[in-house]
């Protein structure tokens, strides 16, 4: 059985969808071989040297806990934790997957990925996108002091806040297209848009299945379950 989920954003301000978190990897995600988290697992992350925060320290142990107890766990960059790096994969007992990321089972074959990538027609998150995940940009941020990129995190979270008001951003129809094509036809997987649903995309006559995974809140979360047959969403609550 192979696990997916995607958008929790954790933090210090999220409790109750932090607490379900280590629920599910104490309980319900040990009952598979497999959990792939598809990106902005924390609503933000400034940095690996950031781990030491109480509420950061607590979700990077259970991650420990469970990979330690034969749960292999894989993730992907989002656009919140797009810093996140090998300090915190060490100590998490993570992997951490380049994106997209093809994922062949005995059964079936799954292209993965965020999703923000394809996001082409919001131009000006495409060009920040473009300038943050720039080895060397991410590099300068990282010399900064933790309180400088603490206030820079925070500004960012705010103005995108305050531009989305609920909205986000769907993927470019014509980009999936290219990307389906690109990738064999394969089942793809992603987050980002907190857009739940399951696409029917034909391309080049070949019918292709979109899963877009459910953000996580205080009270509920959301799995994608692949037990060798199908998909199928399952709740995750209190």
């Amino acid at each position: 059985m192979i696990l997916f989920i995607s958008d929790l954003h954790l933090s210090p301000r999220s409790p109750g969808a932090t607490a379900l978190f280590l629920a599910f990897l104490a309980g319900r995600a040990r009952e598979a071989s497999a959990l792939y988290i598809l990106g902005d697992l924390f609503e933000a992350w400034i940095g690996d040297d950031d781990s030491g925060d109480p509420c950061h320290a607590a979700i990077i142990a259970a991650l420990r806990a469970a990979a330690d107890s034969g749960l292999a766990i894989n993730l992907l960059h989002g656009n919140r934790d797009f810093l996140l790096g090998p300090d915190f994969a060490a100590a998490a007992g993570v992997r951490l997957l380049a994106d997209p990321f093809v994922l062949s089972t005995a059964e079936w074959q799954f292209v993965l990925s965020h999703g923000d990538s394809l996001c082409l027609d919001d131009a000006a998150y495409m060009a920040f996108r473009a300038q943050a995940r720039h080895p060397a940009w991410q590099a300068a941020l990282l010399a900064k002091p933790l309180a400088e990129r603490r206030a820079l995190a925070a500004q960012l979270r705010a103005a995108s806040q305050s531009n989305q008001d609920g909205v986000y951003t769907d993927l470019q129809p014509a980009a999936i297209d290219d990307f389906l094509r690109a990738h064999g036809y394969a089942t793809f997987i992603h987050g980002h848009t907190h857009q739940p649903a399951k696409h029917d995309h034909i391309v080049d006559g070949i019918h292709v299945e979109r899963w877009v995974l459910a953000d996580w809140h205080e009270e509920r979360g959301e799995c994608l379950v692949w037990d060798g047959v199908a998909l199928k969403r399952e709740a995750i609550r209190p």
